[in-house]
């Protein structure tokens, strides 16, 4: 009986075990979805909305195929809308009936500007003060110069700053995705060629199957039972038979006496009796094996997804986290963003300040960044040994505060800091269109004893505060003016009381670098032959201000500082044999009429809210000489 149960053992488990791999295997059904994107007329762009990604639970995987280079983004579906507002594309979306549908948006014409347009006379003589400007507007931009242009010949999307992220493959592109509501997929070539036309999005099924793994172990375990089973039978049968014949006689032995043996037959005696043992041992662990090794194969083969799951799934309870407040529209970048966004920019500027480029610096720099940038330049293709630039510090970024703002020119307040010397920046950098790249027109050196006011958190960002806003301590536009009365004047400023001295290194440095440049002056002149005058003025940079969560705001401006050496007799003539610097902006070593020296100040303060008992604070400055000219 014992063997007719182990056979049904064996049978049942058998069946278990095949039933549980085939529920793995051959009855799992398709672990994907795909779906093609089918494109009739032929356009540059296909723009995928994120509605046609999130259809179906779980990853996206986009897969794009044709020849040659193969571009892929990703970002919010408005700011793709805004970049192709000029082009041609695909615009792939779902239809009411769930399915997906391909429509051709046709280029909106954008009328060029008019020449001698004020604006354009304004951009052309100066290249930064758009950037500015548009900082404070905050209004909406037009497109960029020469849109149409690129409608015409194409734009290659690649190396954007808009998009959060982008892929580039040759001849097959696969972008594995997890894109959440409000975000598209752009698919082109180079912007110029027909984008691809096999777009296919695939999907991972949820295919469990909860009982393969009962089915597999219980095969097991039944399996091992029918082995108990079938030697139970086989040792049962031998008991019952007992011995067919009685044995021969054997002859009579007498007990061995172990210490009349040498030392050699003891060795023999006690190895054939330790092999014994460990032949028996190793049939036991030999007879064992195959059940463990079988036990663990099958257990190894089951994943989670081949078990049942009984109750529910517990979900992670939410973190305390800042709310954006109600209205507030989207961050400009995200942190992956930014921290891209600025290692473009740091490279750019590094290769222009090797081969003192300025063009090339422009395409990254603006306003009082810029105009540092492009004197550093004339003074070191004149003046051998004049210090370069401090680097533009690009990782790691420890503060990334975002304009929550979805149009345009929007801009971001980041610090960048160096490890090695332990020093931080901290730069604005705007992007005036959907087509331009970011550009820092803000830069200065934060002390190392700076405190920064809380801010918001880079994934709501702050709203920007207008230049004449009555809601701080002291409105943006009036910020620079303020402090350069009181660089002036110190403590007879009727601006005094409103900003922090203790700290503030630039009125001190200021004070002293005045001091020294007039005794210099002096032992070469005196008040009967020549003067040296000091002035300080609000900057041509228009302020820029983002808001703290204290409601107050940081702000930075543009400060200038202006020296004028003047003769006081009709005779004399202010000579610069001890200032090189001087004499390569001007372009003269001496003059009747004197010289004009502008020194430009970046300086970003804490403007606290009006209720505040707190002190505008300074933040970060950095100086460099802007112009020299002789007076006429």
């Amino acid at each position: 009986m014992r063997f007719v149960w182990a056979v049904a053992a064996f049978v049942l488990a058998t069946v278990m075990i095949g039933a549980g791999i085939a529920q793995r295997t051959i009855f799992e059904g398709p672990k994907t979805e795909t779906a093609a994107i089918s494109v009739k007329d032929e356009a540059p762009y296909i723009l995928i909305d994120g509605a046609v990604l999130n259809q179906m639970p779980g990853t996206q995987t986009l897969r794009a195929q044709a020849e040659g280079d193969l571009f892929a983004s990703y970002g919010r579906t408005a700011d793709m809308e805004d970049w192709l507002a000029d082009a041609a594309y695909n615009h792939v979306s779902l239809g009411k009936d769930g399915k997906i549908e391909t429509t051709l948006v046709e280029a909106e014409t954008t009328a060029a500007p008019a020449e001698g347009d004020a604006a354009s006379d304004d951009a052309a003589t100066d290249p930064g003060a758009g950037d500015a400007a548009g900082d404070v507007a905050g209004g909406d931009a037009a497109p960029a110069e020469g849109a149409d242009a690129a409608t015409a010949t194409g734009r290659n999307p690649a190396g954007s700053d808009l998009w959060l992220d982008e892929y580039a493959q040759k001849d097959l592109l696969i972008a594995p995705l997890q894109l959440p509501a409000g975000m598209s997929v752009l698919v082109a070539a180079d912007g110029t060629a027909p984008a691809p036309s096999k777009v296919t999005v695939t999907w991972p099924l949820q295919t469990s199957t909860p009982w393969a793994g009962p089915l597999i172990v219980g095969g097991a375990i039944l399996m091992a039972v029918g082995v108990f089973l079938y030697i139970l039978g086989i040792r049962h049968v031998r008991r019952r038979r007992g011995p067919r014949r009685k044995g021969l006689p054997l002859p009579v032995t007498e007990p061995i006496d172990i210490s009349k043996l040498d030392d050699d037959d003891k060795g023999v005696i006690s190895n054939q009796a330790s092999s014994r043992r460990a032949v028996a041992g190793s049939r036991r662990a030999f007879a064992a094996l195959p059940i463990v090794a079988v036990s663990a194969l099958l257990f190894t083969g089951c994943s989670a997804d081949a078990w049942p799951q009984f109750g529910t799934t517990p979900t992670p309870s939410p973190s305390a986290s800042v709310i954006a407040p109600e209205g507030q529209q989207a961050p400009a970048v995200t942190k992956a963003q930014a921290e891209r966004i600025m290692t473009r920019i740091a490279a750019t500027v590094a290769d222009a300040d090797a081969a003192l480029d300025g063009d090339l610096a422009e395409t990254r720099l603006s306003g009082a960044a810029l105009a540092a940038r492009d004197t550093n330049y004339k003074l070191r293709s004149a003046i051998a040994d004049y210090k370069a630039p401090d680097p533009i510090l690009a990782k790691p970024l420890s503060v990334i505060l975002p304009q929550a703002y979805d149009d345009w020119p929007r801009s971001v307040i980041v610090v960048g800091a160096d490890e090695e010397s332990k020093t931080s920046s901290i730069m604005v950098m705007s992007q005036q269109d959907p087509w331009s790249d970011y550009r820092v027109s803000y830069i200065a050196n934060l002390e190392a004893s700076t405190t920064l006011p809380n801010l918001a958190p880079t994934y709501i960002g702050a709203a920007q505060v207008e230049p004449d806003s009555p809601f701080l301590s002291l409105a943006p536009q009036d910020v620079a003016a303020a402090y350069a009365d009181i660089i002036d004047k110190g403590e007879q400023s009727e601006y005094y009381g409103l900003f922090e001295a203790d700290g503030d290194q630039l009125r001190t440095s200021i004070a002293a670098d005045r001091d020294r440049r007039l005794a210099d002056f002096n032992q070469t002149a005196n008040n009967t032959t020549a003067s040296l005058t000091f002035a300080a003025s609000a900057g041509t940079q228009p302020p820029f201000a983002l808001q703290t969560v204290e409601s107050g705001a940081i702000v930075a401006v543009n400060i200038d500082e202006t020296d004028t050496a003047t003769p006081t007799n009709p005779d004399a003539v202010i000579k610069l044999d001890n200032s090189p610097t001087v004499k390569a902006l001007a372009a003269a070593d001496q003059s009747a009429t004197g010289f004009l020296t502008t020194f430009s100040d970046q300086v970003f303060f804490y403007v606290p809210g009006p209720g505040s008992n707190e002190k505008i604070r300074l933040l970060g400055y950095s100086s460099a000489i802007l112009e020299a000219k002789v007076i006429s």
